[in-house]
């Protein structure tokens, strides 16, 4: 049986050692486990074991001493029948938002694909208010995940596996969460596939033993050539790919292990980012780089945030390693995503347009006659610097009429599929998914850029607007007020955002003509 974890575990993980806050922590602990004290778990333990884990995730990653205490809190207006009033006289209003933001979904789990969507539908409506209650929902997640043994019914836990997969994992990487988000996977993915689980963690027994063999002399030897040039400020750290992601890469490579490079990595930590250039030019001159395999996120960062530089070398041994190279703050954040900043980061006056706002489109793509109003009223929140625009958009998307296939298509293909980075004239980053056309990039950057497009430059040349962009593309929108978007546009868009804009642009030109 597994023991409740105990408070000092979670007060000594806590960003904050405040009197308040651990006042705070400590009283909704004892709350929660007071409250949880007669329940039990499908394993027969104890039920406040899942809410103090959820408690001790949230402190680990970072957060606040309110969201702790939420994530200690999550259960029990659902489930031991505590009163939201309650949770507010003695916690506070913002401790009770996040609950009742967690509590609301909760009623609605698995009970079939339609209810699950409308589950989700209202995630992203209460994330959009406040991005925490979508942390505590991942945390809650992820220790479900990892106790999915005990779920008896087999078709259950199948179904929850998959959803972690295909729902929140993702999510937990479009937060820049990478640690959170290999968590997830390697929870579910013996319970959502066990035969390639097996397969995949056979293979990688296989080559554990030589690829640790290679890394231990490849860092032994880049430490000293770091010496020698003088660069001593820095710490190693080997970085294990996780296996739900060594499947999905074995699947493209016709599960051929030896065509994957980055099983194991090597992540050297520097205290700046000149220092990171610097060893990429020593760890070059020393081993031979694999052509195409150097990644410069920290000059271009990803969508999420993340930054570093990865380069594959060959070692001299018949094989090859990944080498990434970040700064402390660049592995912080890559770690923990937007956890790593949320209790600290203040809006700020002067601070640069806000990602998705005209005001931003028009940086990238000046013109005249545009609208004055976004997509759509964003919803109200209560730490808006930290809400990312996708999760404004699936909240939009949440009060759009619709039926509920259909949200879920938006969040399988626009927001949960196989990514690319595109990028603007002056350099900011588009992701979009696989396959999509400068028509999805045009309304990814802007409902009235894409309404009055008329053709497209991508790397500086002409192309067709069904060209399908490949990562790293340069793409320009070449405007042409007033726009005329037409139904071969629709059927060419691979993102249900554009096709959505799309329609109501043609929708909105038919009112607008006179009837015959």
């Amino acid at each position: 049986m597994t023991k409740i974890r105990p408070l000092k575990d979670i007060i000594e993980v806590m960003p904050s050692k405040e009197a308040a806050d651990v006042e705070l922590v400590t009283k909704a602990y004892e709350f929660a486990t007071e409250a949880h004290k007669d329940q039990k778990r499908y394993s027969g333990d104890p039920y406040s074991v899942h809410t103090t884990e959820v408690g001790y995730y949230l402190a680990e990653a970072g957060l606040d001493a309110q969201t702790i205490s939420a994530g200690l809190l999550h259960d029990t207006v659902e489930d031991a029948g505590v009163k939201p009033m309650d949770i507010e006289e003695k916690f506070g209003p913002e401790v009770r938002a996040l609950v009742e933001g967690v509590t609301k979904l909760g009623a609605l789990r698995y009970r079939g694909l339609e209810r699950h969507t409308e589950s989700l539908r209202n995630l992203f409506a209460a994330t959009a208010k406040d991005i925490r209650v979508l942390i505590i929902k991942l945390m809650d997640r992820l220790h479900n995940a990892r106790t999915l043994e005990h779920v008896p019914n087999p078709e259950k836990r199948e179904r929850i596996a998959l959803e972690t997969l295909e729902i929140y994992a993702p999510i937990a990487d479009r937060l820049g969460m990478s640690v959170l988000k290999q968590e997830l996977e390697d929870a579910a993915f013996p319970h959502a596939y066990p035969d390639d689980y097996d397969k995949t963690r056979e293979l990688l027994k296989e080559r554990r033993h030589e690829n640790e063999k290679r890394l231990e002399k490849t860092e032994k030897d880049l430490k000293r050539e770091l010496a020698e040039a003088n660069l001593r400020d820095f710490r190693m750290e080997t970085r294990m790919k996780g296996l739900y992601s060594l499947f999905r890469k074995l699947e493209r490579k016709d599960w051929d292990i030896t065509k994957i490079y980055d099983i194991i990595a090597l992540r050297v930590v520097f205290p700046s980012a000149a220092d990171c250039y610097v060893a990429l030019g020593i760890i070059h001159a020393q081993w031979r780089p694999v052509p195409g395999k150097i990644k410069d996120y920290m000059a271009f960062p990803k969508p999420n945030g993340y930054q570093s530089i990865h380069t594959t070398v060959y070692t001299g041994d018949g094989g090859a390693l990944e080498i990434q190279l970040r700064t402390e703050s660049q592995h912080q954040e890559a770690q923990f995503g937007i956890a790593s900043h949320l209790s600290y980061k203040e809006v700020q006056e002067g601070a640069a347009p806000r990602r998705g706002s005209l005001e931003w489109a028009r940086q990238f793509f000046p013109l005249r006659g545009w609208g004055k109003e976004e997509i759509s009223p964003d919803a109200p929140e209560s730490k808006p610097e930290s809400v990312p625009e996708w999760v404004k958009e699936l909240s939009r998307a949440h009060h759009a009429p619709g039926a509920s296939e259909e949200y879920m298509d938006t969040l399988k293909s626009d927001f949960f599929s196989r990514r690319i980075f595109a990028f603007t004239p002056k350099g900011d980053v588009i992701d979009l998914p696989v396959a999509a056309t400068p028509i999805d990039f045009a309304y990814a950057v802007h409902s009235d850029l894409g309404n009055t497009m008329s053709s497209a430059r991508v790397n500086g040349k002409m192309v067709a607007l069904d060209t399908e962009l490949r990562n790293g593309d340069m793409v320009e929108i070449v405007t042409r007020p007033p726009g005329k978007p037409s139904r071969k546009w629709h059927d060419i868009a691979k993102t249900n955002m554009a096709k959505k804009h799309i329609r109501a642009a043609l929708a909105a030109r038919d009112r607008a003509e006179p009837k015959r």
